[in-house]
């Protein structure tokens, strides 16, 4: 093993020999037992300051030359950049959950499959660490892509043993699954009133629009604006105001290919289901139509805004 002597006169191991050490020893590079990652994750402000000082670097790297038209489209790829890495976790979380489940079913109350089960629930417990800090990277990697593009970034595609056997790995797995689940439903469907929002895709008062959702956001400070998705118009607006208001958004697109023209009524269904507290209602279709004649049956407080004096709060 190559080593040198250092100012102290001991013998300072080189990188390579700790790695080929470290290898021998446990079996990996970094030097922990079971491969167990061990090392503390960055704190919030330094992955913070990572994101600005690369969108800072880009931006000004380029600005006055011939590739500056490109920087948004390299802004973009960079938060998209964050946005994958978080797939990859989540299907190496779905994984170990799997994992986690047939190590419940195994338990025969041993130390072996106690002690195999510990190193799932280690491994999965990192994992959502980790997850958390590339969510992280990517929220505030699309904050300062809106910041100096002046547009909301958006991705173009995105969701039994015996109780006698019954180890305390095994309540500390059933947890470690109940807490996934958890943080999976409150990222999907966040705490708050929902707000339901449809309009046509050739309606673009954006001034009204805006105006109105200030009203119905005085009524619901912390609402949760749910809209049918839609990449033009009315709906395309709305996405543009929750994410200017920092409100947390959520389309619900039609799904033509499981129900094909009957797709529109069947998320508007959808949607209803959510039990939204109010509905804003904008000219469209015979779809926004459709929409609002179901919220009043279900006694929905509407904005109903198809005419030139909205409604509001009936």
């Amino acid at each position: 093993m190559s080593s040198f002597r250092n100012c102290s006169g001991f013998a300072s191991v080189s990188a390579t020999g700790r790695v080929t050490s470290n290898l021998a020893l446990y079996g990996n590079v970094h030097g922990y037992a079971d491969g167990q990652e061990q090392r503390p994750f960055p704190a919030d402000e330094t992955l913070d300051n990572v994101v600005t000082n690369l969108f800072a670097t880009l931006s000004d790297a380029f600005a006055d030359t011939a590739l500056e038209p490109d920087v948004q489209s390299l802004l973009w790829s960079l938060c998209y950049l964050f946005h994958r890495k978080l797939d990859g976790i989540q299907r190496l979380l779905d994984e170990n959950e799997s994992k986690q489940r047939s190590a419940q079913e195994e338990q025969d109350g041993s130390e072996i499959r106690s002690v195999q089960l510990e190193h799932l629930i280690d491994k999965g417990q990192n994992l959502l660490e980790k997850h958390a800090a590339f969510e992280r990277l990517r929220d505030h990697a699309a904050a300062e892509y809106e910041d100096r593009t002046g547009s909301a970034w958006r991705p173009s595609s995105g969701s039994m043993v015996s109780r006698r056997t019954m180890t305390a790995a095994v309540v500390d797995s059933r947890d470690y699954i109940s807490a996934k689940r958890r943080a999976e439903t409150e990222i999907f469907l966040p705490k708050g009133p929902k707000v339901a929002f449809v309009g046509g895709l050739n309606f673009n008062d954006h001034i009204r629009i805006w105006a109105v959702l200030d009203e119905v956001r005085k009524e619901y400070p912390d609402m949760v604006l749910i809209h049918g998705g839609n990449k033009t118009g009315a709906e395309a607006i709305a996405h543009a105001w929750a994410a200017n208001r920092k409100v947390s958004s959520y389309p619900f697109p039609p799904n033509f290919t499981r129900d094909g023209k009957a797709a529109p009524f069947k998320r508007n269904d959808f949607m209803l289901e959510q039990l939204p507290s109010a509905a804003v209602i904008f000219p469209g279709s015979g779809i926004q139509d459709n929409f609002a004649d179901k919220a009043l049956k279900l006694g929905i407080r509407r904005w109903d805004c198809r005419d030139k004096s909205p409604k509001g709060g009936r």
